[in-house]
């Protein structure tokens, strides 16, 4: 199976409540949305968990391409968590990776899937993106 995939997060206050959002495309480009949210957390969280709730809706074994405007959440699987891994969780200052829990189960999520990650501009003209954030900021409110 092949998946196109846009995450968003959202934070009323960072801490405060947050919530996430994902639009799912799957072989057929049949649509489906899902959300959520958390009384006190931070956006940060709210993005990995947009990617890990998104990665849990979809058949494993499959070809996915997630498109996030987190730098955090891409540089963090592509590029960073090969290292933490490697250090014991953690990061260059020697000090524990934040939100390992959700880092962990991204990278597991991950390494079930070939997971393209591409990065779009927030809050511009990306409908998809813009709708991945409508989810999510509706899902605090809810």
């Amino acid at each position: 199976m092949k998946y196109t995939i846009y995450t968003d997060g959202a934070c009323s206050g960072n801490p405060g409540p947050g919530g996430w959002g994902a639009v799912i495309f799957d072989n057929d480009n049949k649509q489906k949305n899902i959300s959520g949210s958390e009384e006190n957390t931070t956006n940060n969280r709210m993005e990995l968990s947009a990617a890990i709730m998104a990665l849990q809706e979809v058949n494993t074994n499959s070809e996915i391409t997630i498109y996030t405007d987190s730098t955090y959440v891409k540089n963090g699987i592509t590029e960073w968590v090969l290292k933490w891994k490697e250090n014991g969780w953690k990061n260059s200052n020697k000090e524990p990776v934040k939100n390992k829990d959700l880092w962990e189960k991204l990278d597991t999520l991950c390494e079930q899937n070939i997971v393209n990650w591409k990065w779009v501009k927030g809050h511009a003209s990306n409908k998809y993106n813009n709708l991945a954030d409508e989810l999510a900021t509706k899902a605090i409110k809810n």
